[in-house]
């Protein structure tokens, strides 16, 4: 069964805390979905990891784009696996939408801006419903030093 965590951003935004956390995944080997709320949202991800470091960007595409399945990285919108990956990573305010039965990633990651009351509230909702279903939860917060730490 899926694992699914958690993370409470604190300390450093969503811009500079995914980046890492994708390329932790490549380096297991694994290949990574990267969900949004919104197909707006998809745009400035895309632009994010092609320019988040001045030597290094990660390869990814488009769920739209035709040769999708062959990327590590993929940014969607919408529910589905195009790039067989393991790890599915729910950001800027994507709902997780799996289920416990059929579900085949080795983790899913939700980030939420701590700092956003509404992201908040939403994470605590969405932590309810999944744990309802079944799913093993974990929370992850951000120390002063942005390395994360599991809480209990």
């Amino acid at each position: 069964m899926t694992e699914i965590w958690f993370y409470h951003l604190q300390n450093q935004p969503l811009a500079r805390a995914l980046p890492t956390l994708v390329e932790k995944a490549i380096e297991r080997g694994w290949r990574v979905a990267i969900q949004t709320a919104e197909e707006s949202s998809l745009k400035g991800l895309d632009d994010l990891l092609w320019t988040y470091a001045p030597e290094s960007f990660l390869a990814h595409g488009l769920a739209i784009d035709p040769d999708c399945e062959r990327q590590p990285v993929v940014l969607t919108h919408e529910a589905g696996n195009p790039n067989n990956a393991a790890l599915r990573i729910y950001a800027a305010r994507a709902e997780v939408d799996l289920d416990p039965a059929t579900s085949l990633y080795a983790r899913a990651i939700l980030l939420f801006d701590g700092r956003v009351e509404a992201e908040v509230q939403a994470a605590r909702t969405q932590w309810s419903k999944l744990k309802a279903k079944g799913f093993t939860l974990a929370y992850w917060q951000q120390s002063e030093e942005g390395r994360w730490e599991r809480k209990m």
